[in-house]
């Protein structure tokens, strides 16, 4: 089978709209090339060992690239691609040069070219991700480990964004707790959860394949009976209670269910926000005041941000 390697220049805030995108539409994974790669140092990064070739990155913003089969559908399906990342426009996301490419890649190719992108890589005191076809022993009796196949949604877990989503959760979930994942993606934030210790996780995400991935994913790493994944639209007509609620997804959409998050939370319950970046951290911290929370952490990492509150009463 032949491939088609759609690349789009843009800017490090549109990474995760663009990625959902090209996930929707029929994408089996995406591959972020960003220059900052070659140059960050990672405090709690170790074991992280990617070949990286300077040539394939852009002088400025990212390269986001998607494999998509070549059928007789491709030409509507990029045409779809194109239409829905001018519309991110309306919501104020800067796409920066916004330029779309196409080429050709042969199927063995795109097997092998995932690969280079993806090894061990420890994100937090605890946890390492890894890809399912590495063969990697915990190095302490703690480790936790989590296995990802890049293939199946959102990569290997290893943005800022999901990193910092990951810490928060290590820092404050408590054994038993119920936790509530808004937008779910990969699933890799239920699973965090689920093996530090949560006696209960519920993953919600409006992307049935989301939801399918989720549920792969929780089975490999054999938590599935923790996690309960469904189709949902953020946080509505849920009514149960959660120690813990998590979403990684934007800041726009993030300030939407702030209200409900306070609702379904329990007393002194904990909500990790990830996905913000820095122009948008205000308008999120805002709304969270404005709401009753307490804020406990603001993180950041390269342009990210992730913002802990309380509900306290």
């Amino acid at each position: 089978m032949k491939w088609s390697e759609i690349c789009i220049h843009t800017t490090n805030e549109a990474i995760e709209p663009i990625s959902n995108i090209l996930h929707e539409t029929g994408s089996s994974g995406v591959v972020i090339e960003d220059p900052l790669d070659l140059t960050a140092e990672r405090d709690d990064f170790f074991g992280e060992i990617y070949e990286l070739n300077v040539d394939e990155y852009p002088e400025e913003g990212v390269y986001i690239k998607a494999y998509l089969p070549v059928n007789s559908f491709l030409g509507e399906t990029v045409n779809e691609i194109k239409q829905a990342i001018n519309n991110l426009m309306l919501y104020d996301i800067n796409l920066g040069r916004n330029q779309i490419t196409l080429s050709e890649i042969h199927e063995e190719e795109w097997a092998t070219a995932w690969k280079k992108y993806y090894k061990p890589v420890k994100i937090s005191k605890k946890i390492t991700i890894i890809p399912t076809w590495e063969d990697y022993e915990a190095v302490s009796s703690d480790e936790v480990i989590i296995e990802l196949d890049p293939g199946m949604a959102f990569g290997t877990g290893t943005h800022p964004t999901t990193v910092l989503s990951i810490q928060g959760i290590e820092r404050y979930i408590e054994e038993n707790d119920n936790v509530i994942d808004v937008g779910c993606g990969s699933g890799v934030l239920s699973i965090a959860a689920g093996l530090l210790g949560a006696k209960e996780v519920y993953a919600f995400d409006l992307d049935e394949i989301a939801v399918k991935s989720t549920k792969l994913n929780a089975k490999l790493n054999k938590v599935d009976k923790k996690i309960v994944t469904k189709q949902n639209n953020l946080l509505d007509r849920v009514s149960m209670k959660a120690d813990m609620i998590v979403s990684n997804i934007l800041a726009e959409i993030i300030v939407r269910f702030v209200e409900d998050a306070w609702h379904n939370l329990k007393t002194n319950g904990i909500f990790i926000t990830s996905g913000i970046i820095q122009a948008k951290k205000q308008m999120v911290v805002d709304k969270l005041n404005q709401q009753g929370f307490r804020i406990l952490e603001i993180n950041e990492m390269e342009d990210w941000v992730s913002i802990i509150a309380r509900k306290n009463q």
